[in-house]
């Protein structure tokens, strides 16, 4: 028998003070059973920091990437089926990158692992002329403890000042510093 997927609820409430945007979501997400709650909390982390302040380009949705192979983590799709950006957790390879760098308008990925570094190191000079790719790495430890704030049901306060994101919940908090490793802004 199959295991089904986990069911978490999250209340999110996104402060960026550096851009004077402000934003609030109500998200379901479903856990794949083979899903850490980290990979899970940087999906969440990846929706709230690409989030379209409105859907005139189309939503941003949580993608099928742990039961399709060739499937985002998150994806946007503006109205016409085009899609507008493609977002990556982990550290896919080079050839992905470049198939769906020719297919999307924006790649980002999000890598997590405490191999983050050695991974873009041996993939770097195979992407330079890739232009519509930005990847970020969370250190390990920070995205670690953001997989420690999660639970079933969730109301998370993030606030971004100054390169700093700060994940708060309970009286808990994370600070997350982003570290890019190439390509252009958030």
């Amino acid at each position: 028998m199959a295991l089904k997927a986990i069911i978490y609820r999250a209340s999110i409430s996104f402060s960026d003070l550096d851009q004077n945007h402000y934003a609030d979501h109500a998200l379901t997400i479903a856990r794949h059973p083979s899903e850490t709650e980290e990979r899970m909390m940087v999906r969440l982390l990846a929706f709230v920091l690409n989030a379209p302040p409105t859907n005139d380009q189309g939503a941003l949705e949580f993608g099928k990437d742990m039961w399709e192979a060739d499937e985002p983590a998150l994806c946007q799709t503006d109205l016409t089926g085009l899609t507008e950006h493609w977002i990556e957790l982990g550290q896919p390879d080079e050839k992905r990158l470049v198939r769906v760098c020719g297919r999307s308008k924006k790649v980002t990925v999000y890598s997590f692992s405490s191999g983050a570094a050695t991974w873009w190191s041996g993939i770097a000079s195979k992407l330079a002329r890739v232009e519509n790719l930005t990847v970020w790495q969370i250190p390990a430890d920070q995205s670690q403890a953001l997989g420690a704030l999660a639970d079933r049901s969730m109301t998370l306060q993030f606030t971004l000042q100054e390169g700093s994101l700060w994940v708060e919940q309970d009286g808990r908090s994370v600070e997350i510093k982003l570290v890019q490793l190439f390509g252009g802004t958030r």
